[in-house]
């Protein structure tokens, strides 16, 4: 009798530490939020994840973006080299939208001419977020944006 009540409460203790860790991590983790929209981020650090951005992906859903912190204000240019899917750019300066590029096409083949991207004015930082979400929530320049890593 012990031993099944001792077995019980072990099992139990486990069950709520994995459903703490579980609900704990689906909260964590860099976040960007724009007019009451939230994005799960993937952060761009390095040249080279910079280079390659969301086209490692074949698709992505309407929740998630990938960030690219530039730690200085200029002007960036963006391709869709490689791309699978249309995205939309969002160019940002001290937390405020300055340009959006709404659902970018991927190219049509390999031997397409890129189209370079870049930004009305400097920025420090670009969102990048699947095609058409901009326009679905009605995103707008000079909006706030809301950055949580």
């Amino acid at each position: 009798m012990k031993k099944i009540l001792f077995i019980s409460i072990g099992l139990i203790v486990i069950i709520l530490s994995l459903s703490i860790l579980y609900f704990s991590t689906q909260t964590r983790g860099p976040k960007a939020k724009i007019n009451g929209k939230e994005f799960n981020l993937e952060i761009a650090k390095t040249d080279s994840e910079k280079q390659i951005g969301l086209s490692k992906y074949k698709d992505i859903t309407q929740n998630f973006g990938m960030l690219f912190p530039f730690g200085k204000v200029n002007y960036y240019s963006f391709w869709m080299k490689d791309m699978k899917f249309s995205i939309d750019i969002i160019f940002i300066k001290s937390n405020k939208i300055i340009t959006i590029f709404k659902n970018v096409p991927a190219p049509k083949s390999i031997n397409e001419p890129l189209q370079i991207y870049k930004s009305s004015g400097p920025s420090d930082t670009v969102l990048e977020i699947k095609g058409g979400v901009s326009q679905k929530y009605n995103f707008q320049v000079n909006q706030a944006v809301e950055i949580n890593y």
